[in-house]
């Protein structure tokens, strides 16, 4: 009864830490549509693949979330046609490289200014290369679930059609409002001489349609995207909950004793504690004494990428064979480079 009752506990924690940051996620991802030109957002991505990775992993510091509130994001990009690598560095990269985790990194290791390096440092290699080693599928469709992949592919053609319809469909058959000129000619209303008079009407009239229409488009993705994460994230925090208890810590520290096996004990540990980036330095701190800074740097550089929590959310893009392949590599990459922090500084 104890254990249930602190398993309880511990799946409460998790919610009350995560919906938060994954509302701020989903406010952030429907901004796009009512802020953003998504359409121009994603044309001026880099096209090159590597390059492209790298900017999408930037991005994460324009969108200061953390590993439950980029997978809306995330989401958001690839329905409307960004590149595999933009998604994915974003999707990696975004719950370390921000100001909120930077600047509480630095708060926790004030005394340890190179943590803080090393982990930017480090979180932005991983997502950089992995995002490039995804960006070999140029069409991200195949990797996503399908209910997504279809309103991926069906953004994408409603986009095109547009396009097309407006480059050669005739005047009146074009999108938009048109006017008669003085020859009698259609013309575009933005494009007509009109009256001051006139002109200051239609225009009050076409900012409320339009303002209208981008609140009710807002609300609309922000519920469904809350409606689909939100069974996500309570799935996976029940089970991080479940394996914190059934694996007590004190299991998982008797491992630490070495380089090599305290870096898989605390990779171990940040996959299944599964705390929010924005406060896991001070969680992980009170291991400093007991860990190598190396082992340290494992569990604050893989925890905000793959951890049991943020799985169950990035099921809702990916399918699993995906989310392995990305829990394998990023795992593989962190342990090198950690280990290789530990044996060389």
């Amino acid at each position: 009864m104890s254990q249930l009752y602190n398993a309880f506990t511990l799946f409460l924690s998790l919610l009350v830490e995560a919906i938060p940051f994954l509302l701020l996620g989903v406010l952030l991802s429907s901004a796009l549509l009512f802020f953003v030109d998504e359409r121009q957002l994603v044309a001026k991505m880099p096209k090159n693949p590597l390059l492209g990775s790298f900017v999408g992993s930037c991005v994460g510091f324009l969108f200061p979330v953390c590993e439950c509130g980029n997978v809306p994001v995330a989401r958001r990009l690839l329905t409307q046609g960004a590149p595999t690598a933009v998604a994915i560095g974003f999707l990696l990269a975004a719950p370390t490289i921000n100001p909120i985790v930077i600047w509480s990194t630095w708060v926790a290791f004030r005394d340890q200014p190179e943590i803080v390096l090393w982990r930017v440092i480090f979180s932005l290699f991983i997502a950089t290369l992995i995002g490039w080693i995804f960006s070999f599928q140029t069409d991200p469709t195949p990797l996503m679930q399908p209910e997504l992949a279809k309103r991926a592919i069906n953004s994408r053609k409603a986009s095109t059609r547009s396009d097309r319809q407006d480059k050669n469909a005739p005047p009146l058959l074009q999108s938009g409002t048109f006017l008669l000129d003085d020859s009698g000619m259609p013309v575009l209303m933005e494009k007509a001489k009109l009256t001051t008079k006139l002109n200051t009407k239609l225009n009050k009239e076409k900012a409320k349609t339009f303002d209208r229409d981008k609140v009710r488009l807002f609300l609309d993705n922000a519920i469904q995207e809350i409606r689909e994460l939100g069974g996500m994230l309570v799935v996976g925090s029940a089970i991080a909950a479940s394996i914190q208890v059934l694996a007590p810590r004190e299991l998982i520290l008797n491992w630490g004793q070495d380089p090599i096996t305290s870096i898989i004990a605390m990779m171990v540990l940040a996959a299944v504690v599964s705390i929010c980036s924005t406060v896991d330095a001070f969680f992980v701190l009170a291991f400093a004494s007991a860990f190598t800074t190396g082992s340290l740097l494992s569990f604050l550089v893989f925890g905000p990428m793959i951890d049991i929590k943020a799985v169950g959310l990035m099921l809702s893009i990916f399918k699993p064979r995906i989310i392995i392949y990305l829990f394998a590599i990023a795992a593989q990459l962190t342990f090198v480079l950690t280990l290789s922090y530990s044996y060389f500084f």
